[in-house]
């Protein structure tokens, strides 16, 4: 492994995002499950609530989630693990979806459309008066109104279960700003915080997560019009060159370019609300 040698604005990213360049895949997750675990009896709450898509990220924090709620029971506490299912109509990687369902054996696991909802309120911003630039623009648009519409599915289940929403954000999409604001950027907790993409791909092995989950291309699979669409052809970088640069191995000056030029642009992501 090629030894981290980190310059100036490297190393202020990479500590702000809580970046180690080398993990023990065990002891991660056992910690991140303490975690969780200390977070239930901390609150006084019964339940965590993912939704899983079927990518790697959403599996090892599914997986972490279960692990925690059964170790909170040994503890003698009252817990459970809601697993949602979260589909726009018929998603197209629905196998790989419920092979992850498998692998993690959630406590419960429950299925809701956001079609109908996401449609519903595009329609009625159109009938109110939004105009889009064109059908792309459109459809960007309804994406991010899907991924919000899958977070309310889950704190809708977590207020009826006394329960905290689990999150998937890892270092490499905080990065990037790739995630929706107030939709799958919006959480209770983030047990990937801090980890490349390889780092979560290793947590999954050492799980014994499925293979083709662990290395299925990343998607966000928001846009209708370009479906499983990957992640690394809407961010301009691959996963290897964002961690490379995360880790302080050296990067392309493009790729550099890019991905700083990206975090600026997505600073507000990652901030509270500003106040006067």
């Amino acid at each position: 492994m090629t030894k981290p040698n980190l310059d100036d604005n490297q190393q202020r990213i990479a500590a702000a995002l809580e970046v180690r360049a080398e993990i023990d895949p065990r002891r991660e997750i056992d910690r991140r499950v303490d975690f969780l675990c200390d977070q239930l009896h901390e609150t006084g709450q019964r339940a965590l609530v993912l939704g899983i898509s079927g990518g790697v990220d959403s599996t090892v924090a599914g997986r972490l989630s279960q692990l925690a709620v059964e170790r909170a029971r040994e503890q003698g506490a009252e817990a459970r693990f809601y697993a949602m299912r979260l589909p726009y109509g018929t998603q197209k990687d629905e196998d790989e979806a419920q092979s992850a369902i498998r692998f993690i054996a959630p406590d419960e696991t429950l299925t809701t459309d956001v079609k109908p909802a996401s449609d519903a309120m595009l329609d009625a911003l159109e009938r109110g008066g939004l105009a889009f630039d064109d059908a792309g623009h459109r459809d960007f648009v309804l994406g991010n109104i899907k991924a919000r519409q899958r977070m309310i599915a889950q704190y809708a289940v977590a207020g009826a279960r006394r329960g905290l929403v689990v999150g998937t954000d890892q270092a490499a999409e905080a990065l990037m700003g790739f995630f929706t604001k107030y939709g799958d950027g919006a959480c209770d907790l983030a047990p990937l915080t801090g980890l490349t993409k390889e780092q979560v791909r290793q947590l999954g092995r050492a799980l014994e997560a499925p293979g083709q989950l662990i290395e299925k291309a990343p998607t966000a699979d928001l846009e209708s019009l370009k479906p499983q669409l990957s992640d690394e052809d809407a961010l301009g970088v691959s996963y290897r060159q964002i961690d490379a640069f995360l880790t302080g191995e050296s990067i392309d000056e493009q790729a550099r370019t890019t991905i700083t030029a990206t975090y600026r642009r997505t600073a507000h992501k990652r901030q509270l609300p500003k106040t006067p």
